[in-house]
């Protein structure tokens, strides 16, 4: 099979899916080893984002997806009725990014560094799928503990959670 038609087939299936495809879904489907779809589905990343389509294509962690533009956000509002989603407050991206930085951690290690309860800015992280529960500290009253979904990848244009900015070292005052 040509690469062409290696490369429709593949975007069909995302089309389809909807949410990210493992690569190595993709290389069963077309029956090739799992290194030959990566390098097939680098070079449909490449693709998309030469052309100015509405659609891009993005990876996250081993899978990729296909999305709307973000600039096209608005006529996409317009046409389905959406609303524009509110902003996360200050305190959620605070405790979002302790979160997204020490993952797998407990919310009395996030409240331990934000110096306030946070119960309020998981629930909200939680209910928009920004977080979520990934296990128990094996400590007394085993703990939840919290990290990040394929979702805050995405929100935040990152392939996967090593993409994002190293942080700077904090200056004494």
């Amino acid at each position: 099979m040509e690469e062409q038609q290696m490369m429709a087939i593949a975007e069909a299936i995302l089309f389809i899916a909807g949410d990210p495809v493992p690569v190595r879904s993709i290389a069963e489907v077309l029956d090739i080893d799992v290194d030959a779809a990566q390098s097939l589905m680098e070079k449909m990343l490449k693709a998309y984002a030469l052309q100015p389509r509405g659609l891009q294509l993005i990876r996250i962690n081993d899978a990729y997806q296909l999305v709307t533009r973000p600039e096209y956000g608005e006529y996409i509002r317009k046409f389905t009725g959406a609303t524009k989603e509110q902003p996360l407050s200050r305190a959620c991206l605070e405790t979002l990014a302790i979160i997204a930085y020490n993952q797998p951690v407990t919310k009395a290690d996030i409240e331990q560094l934000r110096g306030v309860k946070c119960d309020h800015a998981i629930a909200v992280l939680l209910e928009k799928n920004l977080i979520r529960e990934v296990g128990r500290l094996d400590a007394p009253g085993k703990p939840k503990l919290y990290g990040t979904t394929e979702l805050f990848l995405r929100s935040f244009g990152l392939s996967d959670i090593n993409d994002l900015p190293p942080l700077e070292p904090q200056q004494d005052p």
